[in-house]
């Protein structure tokens, strides 16, 4: 067998391969997301959604955190849009972190992404996170610029 055959065999193998790669991700149902915002998941119903793994993007609501020493645990509820947004807040959700470490950046109107499961409880559905991502503020506030005295003026 010539080499140029076995380069155009092996060349060959590639180029299938990776079309069967390619076709079997063209599935809809495959499609890979990162998270649901709160309106999505709140929109698929929650309780359908017990005990499966998931990531939730939403906004700590002002006044909800409550920090639970003795069970080891965080207490809040999340938004779908910002606190600062002027808008009323729209539905919440109440999400149980069960550790006490949560990131330098989490506070109330804060931008979180929760990961965990949701559980049913006698009180309703509520989501039992097992991480809780916090994401830097996109709003900066600018230094306020230093006064520098006219001239002739004595200070």
């Amino acid at each position: 067998m010539s080499k140029g055959f076995q380069i155009a065999i092996g060349a060959l193998l590639c180029a299938g391969l990776l079309g069967w790669y390619g076709l079997s991700n063209l599935d809809s149902d495959a499609t890979y997301r990162y998270f649901d915002t709160l309106e999505e998941f709140i929109a698929s119903g929650p309780e359908k959604r017990v005990g499966e793994a998931m990531r939730i993007k939403g906004y700590v609501a002002d006044g909800s955190i409550d920090r639970r020493v003795d069970d080891r645990e965080v207490r809040f509820r999340i938004q779908n849009d910002p606190t600062h947004a002027g808008g009323p807040p729209g539905p919440t959700f109440v999400v149980h972190y069960l550790s006490l470490e949560t990131p330098d950046l989490f506070q109330d109107g804060a931008e979180v992404v929760v990961e965990g499961h949701v559980a049913s409880q006698s009180s309703g559905e509520v989501f039992l996170a097992d991480n809780v991502l916090a994401k830097c503020p996109s709003k900066f506030q600018a230094m306020a610029e230093e006064t520098t005295p006219a001239s002739g003026t004595e200070l």
